[in-house]
């Protein structure tokens, strides 16, 4: 048992420093590259909370200095990294059943001048805060998942603001962007970077927005995009032009057309709901076909919820549930990162500093997605039990 505890460790380590070397190519100067190192111990660390003077205690050092240059003052790209990063996940989570899911969260913050901060909507604390919001793109497949990009949201009146863009050393070429903007423009980058996707998964925020829509079709690129039960659907039919509405297209159709499906796996077992899907008659590029995903809760038969697909022909209701359910793959990204990584736990007030924090824990949290990865795939039972991620979530 020591053996195998020890061994563990050693292989822990090798990992780890295999990671930092791999990520110093981002850091040009060897100081910076030690302190990035020191900065990742940290976050792995089982510091409560990962702020740059409890960091530097645990790397020896005697004062923050340093740790805070890394994120302030340090010459060194945020982009740089982050492609390290993603190109480490495609390696070690990569697979053709895998998903791309884009979603924000919130940072509670106090105080004004953090770059982005804001009385906005926070969907992290369920309510409108003063915080800031970055947009987050993760991707999932049968061996795990983690995030691969982030941008933080710049709401219009500090686009607008110079004096405060210049405190919080926003780069000139950075404009107001909505979420759904910055959204279409990480996926396309992820895409371009060689991403392995069977589906883009997202909220209704992102499903309702046809230009993401169409960007994707325009790639043949698969997709399950939630949709608000309100969403115009203009159809022209044999008999007619007609305007409805996902809702009322699920309160027509006949108790022949709902099958119990699973949309993965969750801590009481399968997640099991009534599924149903209604055919879009619009045009299409060859090969595919467009759907109303409709799912509807077996506990309370009045709650629905409604996707727009995008998806190969002869494509099986089964799978279009399974990767309906694998949205929730972002959200423990989330959970995992702030918990145990110190997502939330960033100290620097600009621009970089703040995108430098968390492509930083991102790199972290990808050193776990791999060592997981290497568990799943050296468990006697996982090629018996493999399955893609469109018939079950990741665990």
């Amino acid at each position: 048992m020591i053996a195998d505890w020890s061994g563990a460790l050693l292989e822990w380590k090798a990992e780890l420093s295999s990671l930092k070397v791999r990520i110093g190519g981002a850091f040009k100067r060897s100081e910076v590259r030690e302190i990035a190192g020191a900065f990742i111990d940290g976050l792995l660390s089982g510091a409560e909370r990962k702020t740059g003077w409890l960091m530097a205690e645990q790397a020896g050092l005697e004062r923050p200095y340093r740790m805070q240059s890394l994120l302030g003052r340090g010459q060194w790209s945020a982009d740089a990294l982050r492609d390290i990063v993603r190109d480490y996940v495609f390696e070690t989570l990569g697979d053709a059943d895998g998903v791309l899911v884009v979603d924000e969260t919130g940072f509670v913050k106090k105080g004004e001048h953090s770059a982005g901060v804001a009385r906005q909507y926070s969907g992290a604390a369920g309510r409108i805060e003063n915080s800031q919001v970055g947009v987050f793109l993760a991707y999932a497949s049968r061996f795990g998942q983690a995030l691969i990009d982030r941008r933080l949201y710049l709401p219009e009146a500090w686009a607008n603001d110079v004096e405060r863009r210049d405190k919080a050393h926003i780069p000139e070429d950075i404009a107001f962007a909505t979420k759904i903007e910055m959204a279409r423009e990480m996926i396309a980058s992820a895409l371009d970077a060689g991403a392995r996707c069977r589906f883009v998964l997202a909220d209704a925020l992102y499903g309702g927005d046809s230009k993401l829509r169409r960007m994707l079709e325009a790639r043949q690129q698969p997709y399950v995009l939630a949709v608000r039960s309100n969403q115009t659907l203009r159809m022209i039919t044999d008999e007619a032009f007609v305007q409805t509405d996902p809702k009322s297209i699920a309160e027509t159709l006949p108790a022949s057309a709902w099958t119990t499906l699973a949309a993965g796996e969750g801590s009481k077992g399968l997640r099991l709901y009534d599924w149903a899907r209604y055919p879009l008659p619009w045009t299409v590029d060859e090969g595919f076909e467009r759907w109303l995903l409709i799912r509807r809760s077996r506990k309370d038969p009045g709650e629905y919820a409604y996707y727009f697909v995008f998806a190969p022909k002869g494509v099986e209701l089964a799978e279009l549930a399974g990767a309906a359910g694998l949205r929730w793959t972002i959200e423990e990204c989330f959970e995992r990162g702030k918990s145990d990584l110190g997502l939330d736990h960033c100290e620097a007030r600009s621009w970089h500093g703040w995108h430098r924090h968390m492509t930083l824990v991102m790199a972290a949290a990808a050193f776990l997605a791999k060592l997981a990865a290497e568990l799943r795939r050296s468990s006697p039972s996982s090629k018996a039990n493999e399955r893609s991620p469109s018939q079950t979530a990741v665990a």
